[in-house]
């Protein structure tokens, strides 16, 4: 028969790209409409088509991955639909940065049409990036239906949708308070802002009535936005200001006359207990002036410097205006003094820069009358999401949600499909370009400048991407979606989103699962960014130990909804396993081909076998059970501890022996040891896809190219990618596994005390084991015990009770079963005694050492948490004395 030996070690790199292009030819990755069988879709978070690989898409792609790899074993017609999203801030900023440093432009000198071209190349040119490293990542997604959201069926499905609310009511376009981004130039969502907590100053100052000499003290944060105060409110119930309701002040520096209101909003205890209300530049405060009637007046240009209303500080930058008027309050004596003061400030999420709330006329999505059917089918069970504890999030968030504000002050992106008639004033919103005002009939139209929020057509990702709005057999099969996985932070941007959308457009939820991962931290649990300098780069990872060693470390790692913390040495530790793996196949084919090819007569298994068997059989239940309870991480990691702790470590070592007694044994053998490999390498697959493959592939050829006795029952599958997935076989006797742990955790016992007496592995020891009603069953297993114990075939004696124990021998007890070695022979005494006096002499300091801390000052002045761990050592050293002292004894 043809030889199929292995190299030495795995080398991932001729293997990866090989194998992908292979997988990809043969068209694993493409599902077929097929009545017959059961779809599974999991539509991809389409990353930032100009974006470059991060830590957080290798573990999307990693965990997706999985899923899809799992239900395509499982027989089900499994598509992984992949995009890119046009990411319009992200895309733009790229694009801006780059015409300025190539051509020292910005995009107005170019105008709007010669720039989307400009952004249109740039896709064009770097938008593959992102894809090449998603397949080198192993992700096994259907390229053949890839989508881009500004594709043209995408787009189309953007026009349906946004015209569709129009004409329900459920998109109006109106001027209110919005988060604007001055980086940017642009509005962005609630969402989109975060606050961080930061360092500032509380000003006090005072408001000079306009009657009288009187002043009204106030406090605030930004002394620029005074120039946009409309009002000055205090509370109702306030006696050092009630008398002032009513009356006039002026605004310092304008002396522009505004009223002083009551509002029950103004907290007493805070500040002065008189607040400045700027409706134009602050939420709370737009509300009060909505409820007042206050007249609103914006004093800042779309780059946060001032503007005409600013008066003389017209044309400075937000910062600058701070200072500046300050200084000239504190000429004019209206100035009281200042304080250090903790804020939160808002910052874009994209952009960085402080987030300058602003009022502005926008386009709004009504979101309460959408979110009410988002909210029953979670309540219902229609949607279930993982982990549970984020139900509630999203029952929160829905439950007080706002109307969205999608409109964005961009140029790349859906541009926003209605007209403005310069005649009339009347919006025309339609699906095709109209070429006239739809309510006078003037061609004075105008299309509105700006485009849609980037999540606007990501909500309608899991529909759109197969085909919708029209009524294709893509859709009709594959929708709604099974799984969407995702990170929890974008439970609002997408997740809700999507679901809101999907019963809107389709009357259908959209998925059935959401699963939702965290965030990949360093091992120190810090989040990862370039400032901290602890960023780790995932194609640096894979160079160094495949692509298959990151993979298994953030699966493994993983639980549903926390945050993972990632080191290169869990990665470097996982290339070991596969390094494991590898030589555990070397050994399984080595077997083969000395094996023989059939059996003369029936043959049993032993013990080993049937323990090895029986864990097998409970590992594919368990493994079975916690991937139905989406538990990825404790099932690879459940995997990794049969795999290398049973049958490595110990199946194959007795496997050995059970080879070398040849005939039937090393048949049944070797057939074990293939079938064991097959199962595993079956389900390390969708966590390690690469060397499973790999190894498979040599395994199915050995054993076609040996014996037809060696193939598996169903026979052997193409390829491991379509493979059939193990299931659990009935009901395995935990007899077997039982019994065969008591010689394990013998073996074991004696190897812990070879190791403690430093006994080197060539020198073979003597053991008296006293077993009880054991001693049949272990006299059984002794070939097995003396080779893996190293212990002295000839001397080594397996009783019920052992007569004539030496004195002064070393005993140790392993479950029922007690052990017991002569001295002699088995170690030099006299150096042994050296040894444990040494270590005895170093216990008696350190407990004297502790003694004297614990009973000095240190016991009474120091935290009771630090004493009490000074006192679990003291405890621990005492016994370790007990023990050497014991020991010395013996050799006495």
């Amino acid at each position: 028969m043809p030889e199929f030996t292995l190299s030495k070690a795995y080398d991932f790199k001729s293997v990866e790209e090989r194998l992908y292009k292979w997988w990809e030819s043969r068209g694993y990755f493409s599902p077929q409409v097929d009545a017959s069988r059961e779809p599974y879709v999991i539509s991809m978070p389409p990353p930032n088509v100009t974006g470059e690989l991060h830590l957080g898409h290798a573990m999307f792609v990693s965990l997706e991955d999985l899923m899809i790899r799992h239900q395509r074993m499982k027989g089900k017609s499994a598509l992984w639909l992949p995009g890119t999203d046009h990411a319009g801030i992200a895309t733009q900023m790229q694009v801006e940065k780059y015409l300025m440093k190539t051509r020292d432009m910005r995009r107005e000198e170019i105008g709007r049409d010669e720039f989307v071209k400009q952004v249109w190349a740039w896709k064009e040119k770097h938008g593959g990036m992102i894809t090449r490293q998603l397949r080198r990542l192993g992700a096994s997604c259907d390229w053949s239906r890839e989508r881009f959201t500004l594709d043209e069926g995408l787009s189309r499905a953007v026009r349906e949708a946004f015209v569709g609310l129009y004409e329900k009511g459920l998109i109006y376009r109106g001027s209110y308070l919005i988060n604007w981004s001055p980086g940017l130039r642009t509005a962005v969502s609630d969402l989109e802002v975060e606050y961080e907590e930061e360092k500032g100053t509380l000003y006090y100052f005072k408001y000079s009535l306009a009657d009288s000499d009187e002043k009204i003290p106030v406090a605030t944060t930004r002394p620029e936005t005074i120039l946009g105060d409309t009002a000055v409110a205090v509370h109702p119930e306030d006696k050092r200001y009630k008398h002032l309701i009513g009356k006039t002040c002026l605004v310092p520096m304008l002396n522009r006359p505004i009223p002083i209101i009551a509002d029950a909003y103004v907290d007493r205890e805070f500040g002065t207990g008189a607040l400045k209300i700027t409706p134009g530049h602050d939420p709370h405060d737009y509300e009060i002036g909505q409820r007042h009637g206050l007249p609103i007046i914006n004093i800042f240009n779309p780059d946060a410097t001032m503007n005409k209303e600013a008066g003389p500080y017209k044309g400075l930058d937000r910062y600058e205006c701070r200072t500046k008027i300050w200084a000239d309050m504190e000429a004019a004596g209206l100035t009281i003094r200042t304080e250090d003061y903790i804020m939160q400030v808002p910052h874009s999420q994209r952009g960085g820069e402080v987030i300058e709330p602003m009022v502005s006329t926008q386009w709004f999505v009504k979101m309460k009358p959408l979110a009410e059917p988002a909210l029953k089918a979670v309540r219902k069970g229609e949607i279930k999401i993982v982990p549970d504890r984020f139900t509630k999030v999203y029952y929160n968030w829905l439950e007080n949600i706002r109307d969205w504000c999608i409109s964005r002050q961009l140029w790349w992106g859906h541009q926003i499909p209605a007209w403005h008639c310069a005649d009339c004033r009347h919006i025309t919103v339609e699906r095709e370009d109209p070429s006239c005002c739809g309510k006078c009939g003037s061609s004075n139209i105008q299309r509105d400048p700006d485009v849609l929020d980037t999540w606007f057509s990501s909500a309608l990702w899991p529909f759109s991407t197969l085909g919708w709005p029209e009524q294709t057999s893509d859709l009709a099969y594959f929708y709604p979606t099974s799984m969407m996985e995702t990170a929890y932070d974008i439970l609002f941007f997408w997740v809700a989103r999507m679901i809101i959308a999907g019963l809107e457009f389709t009357g259908e939820v959209p998925f059935r699962t959401v699963f939702l991962h965290g965030l990949v931290r360093d091992e120190h649990g810090r989040k990862m960014s370039r400032t901290a300098g602890n960023m780790t780069d995932p194609l640096d990872l894979m160079d160094t130990y495949g692509t298959d060693a990151l993979r298994f470390a953030l699966l493994t790692g993983l639980t549903p909804g926390n945050d993972l913390n990632l080191s290169v040495k869990r990665v470097e530790a996982n290339r070991n396993f596969i390094n494991k793996i590898w030589n555990a196949g070397r050994l399984v084919l080595n077997a083969i081909q000395y094996a023989p090819d059939k059996t003369s007569e029936s043959v049993e298994q032993t013990e080993a076998d049937k323990w090895i068997l029986g864990r097998l059989n409970q590992l594919k239940d368990n493994v079975q059970r916690l991937f139905e309870s989406y538990q990825y991480g404790e099932a690879g990691r459940q995997i990794h501890g049969y795999f290398w702790g049973e049958y490595a470590d110990w199946y194959l070592e007795i496997a050995k022996l059970q080879l070398s007694e040849g005939g039937d044994r090393a048949w049944l053998t070797a057939r074990n040891m293939v079938r064991i490999l097959d199962d595993c390498l079956r389900m390390l697959h969708p966590y390690i896809p690469y060397v499973t493959e790999e190894l498979w592939g040599y395994l199915k050829k050995a054993c076609q190219a040996h014996s037809d006795s060696f193939s598996p029952d169903a026979g052997w599958e193409e390829a491991l990618i379509v493979a059939k997935w193990p299931e659990p076989e009935g009901v395995e006797s935990t007899e077997s596994i039982e019994s065969f742990k008591l010689v394990m955790d013998l073996v074991r016992a004696i190897r812990n005390l070879r190791a403690e007496k430093g006994i080197e592995p060539k020198h073979r020891i003597s053991a008296l084991i006293q077993a009880g009603e054991k001693a049949e069953f272990l006299e059984a297993q002794r070939k097995t015990i003396v080779s893996l114990a190293r212990l002295n075939s000839d001397t080594t004696r397996i009783k019920a009770k052992i007569m004539g124990i030496p004195e002064n021998a070393i005993a140790l007890v392993a479950g029922s079963v007690e052990v017991f070695f002569p001295i002699e022979g088995m170690i030099d005494i006299e150096a042994e005694e050296a040894r444990l006096m040494k270590e005895l002499k170093e216990a008696e300091i350190r407990i004297k050492r502790l003694s004297e801390l614990l009973s000095g000052p240190f016991a009474k002045r120091a935290p009771e948490h630090v004493v009490e761990k000074e006192r679990e050592k003291l405890a621990s050293i005492e016994e370790t004395a007990i023990r050497l002292k014991a020991q010395l004894e013996i050799l006495s």
